[in-house]
């Protein structure tokens, strides 16, 4: 079953090599699956010359927001299969899930998307505020004062955190978790051993999410009470950090990957 593997290589990601992990991810999946790669631009006119779409490392959406909304309508209306799955409720649908969950009594850094409705978030002296579709800390300010419109941003105390940790899964399955030590260096990662607690927190959100197959990365950090608070919930490109890995851990991804992917294109047919 040919697939059709969505990638920006040439996108310049600060901290990241996006084109390296792709290179990496495709010459392993070539073991088990025929495929092609194509920019995201070119995605909605060649899906039809294949089995699956793969979505990767195919950058922040809202560079290309017009061409994925009509990648997306077309997926949806010829039922075309997309891996992850077009039903996340993460970063796949915007940044609303921050705010649903703060709602819900989440452990989630508490967010609100209306400068009237500050009274909500605990007391703070400065404020980020992110837009709604933002990605990559694009559009990301601080401010003692929000002055947005309603529904405009997203709006979230600052936490002086300890650190930042990611979760990396694959459907159901933890694979591995990755730390940045350094709060002002968000991508420069090592090896994390998560807790039974720490795991428990992150499928805590993969369940929420309710995604039968895909890759998707919980991203949180340690407040200064020593409680995890979810940052974003990436479950529609997230970064892999593949590179960071011991060996045995990479094939272990590879491997899983391959299992998902298998079982999502034999749901299909």
């Amino acid at each position: 079953m040919p697939l059709l593997y969505v990638t920006d290589l040439a996108y310049p990601a600060r901290g990241r090599r996006y084109g390296d992990e792709d290179v990496l991810l495709t010459a392993r999946l070539r073991e088990h699956f025929p495929l092609a790669l194509c920019h995201p631009l070119d995605a909605r006119a060649l899906m039809p010359g294949f089995d699956a779409v793969i979505v990767r490392n195919s950058g922040p959406v809202l560079h290309y927001q017009e061409a994925y909304e009509a990648f997306r309508a077309a997926a949806l209306a010829t039922g075309a299969r997309v891996y992850n799955p077009l039903t996340g409720r993460g970063d796949m649908a915007g940044k609303q899930y921050l705010l649903d969950l703060t709602a819900a009594g989440f452990p989630v850094i508490p967010t609100v998307d209306d400068p009237a409705d500050l009274g909500l978030l605990p007391p703070t002296d400065l404020y980020a505020v992110k837009p709604k579709q933002g990605a990559d800390s694009i559009g990301l300010t601080f401010t003692g004062a929000p002055a947005t419109r309603p529904g405009e941003a997203l709006i979230q105390p600052r936490i002086d955190f300890a650190y930042e940790v990611s979760f990396y899964f694959v459907d159901d399955a933890f694979q591995y978790a990755l730390h940045a030590p350094d709060p002002a260096r968000r991508w420069e990662l090592v090896p994390y051993e998560p807790t039974p607690a720490d795991l428990a927190f992150a499928r805590r959100f993969i369940d929420w999410n309710t995604l039968d197959h895909g890759i998707q990365r919980v991203d949180a950090c340690r407040a200064p009470s020593g409680e995890l608070l979810l940052v974003e919930l990436e479950d529609l490109n997230p970064y892999l950090s593949l590179d960071l890995l011991p060996t045995p851990v990479q094939d272990s991804f590879v491997e899983a990957l391959v299992s998902s992917l298998t079982s999502f294109l034999a749901a299909g047919t």
